[in-house]
């Protein structure tokens, strides 16, 4: 049966090869990208393999993240997938118009915006499929709410990536059965991405290992009890995550946090 499925951050690396591989499989795709050329550039060339329609915003921008989700809930009275796969490391701006670490906004605090405002699009067999990474570090919380200081590219992302983990388990627990399946998910350590070459200065690992881990997590009967759970790929099983995420209240309370920094930004 053909699928609903929005990928942020589909325009290259992991997220444009898993857009590829479900449009291979007959699912209609909602692409997201910031760069109107390219992301007109890749709905041109993915329009030629199946259905596909396109959302521009900058997901460092709170504001646009919301109008995105307006948009594709205006046009979707359904939702069957959210892969929130947008994300970045090194940046020459580390702070955004919000005053907020540009990796806290865009890997951790905008996917959360997104998943919420769509949960009314997002029902109980529904999948939301958050990328994680192998690096994690415990979160700083005056750092998450632009109050931290000048923070190191990988000590803003490892702390990002720790992040979206424990919102994805308090959402989940929250929501219980009645809500989508939440699943946060390392694809893979060092992938050929447009960000581990910059970042790195690596040409990275086949791309395709991410692309399969999220194509099965979106689709597979293997992750239909796995929400709240976190899938490690490079140890290609369920793990647990730094644990940080298996504190209940932490969790609850960057969760919490989270929605302050979005009602102070957003009303």
């Amino acid at each position: 049966m053909q699928k609903n499925i929005f990928i942020t951050g589909s325009t290259d690396g992991i997220g444009l090869e898993t857009a590829k591989m479900l449009l291979e499989q007959g699912h209609y795709l909602l692409l997201h990208g910031r760069n109107p050329q390219k992301l007109e550039r890749v709905k041109t060339e993915l329009s030629a393999m199946g259905k596909v329609e396109s959302y521009l915003a900058d997901l460092s921008d709170l504001g646009a993240v919301k109008n995105l989700a307006k948009s594709v809930a205006d046009n979707h009275q359904t939702l069957d997938v959210l892969i929130n796969n947008a994300g970045i490391y090194k940046t020459p701006a580390a702070v955004t118009s919000d005053g907020l670490d540009i990796r806290f906004a865009v890997n951790a605090i905008a996917p959360y915006l997104l998943t919420k405002t769509l949960l009314p699009r997002l029902g109980r067999e529904s999948r939301v499929v958050n990328l994680s990474s192998a690096a994690q570090a415990s979160v700083n919380l005056q750092a998450l709410v632009g109050k931290g200081g000048e923070m190191g590219a990988m000590t803003a992302y490892s702390q990002s990536k720790l992040a979206i983990i424990m919102w994805s388990f308090a959402m989940a627990t929250s929501l219980g059965k009645v809500g989508p399946i939440i699943v946060a998910v390392n694809p893979g350590s060092l992938l050929a991405s447009k960000m581990v070459k910059e970042g790195f200065g690596v040409a990275g690992n086949d791309i395709g290992i991410g692309a399969n881990i999220l194509t099965r997590i979106a689709l597979s009967d293997e992750f239909a009890d796995a929400s709240g759970k976190y899938f490690d790929n490079d140890r290609k099983k369920f793990a647990e995550p730094h644990p940080d995420a298996l504190d209940g209240h932490k969790c609850s309370q960057l969760a919490a946090l989270i929605d302050d920094i979005i009602k102070q930004i957003c009303t």
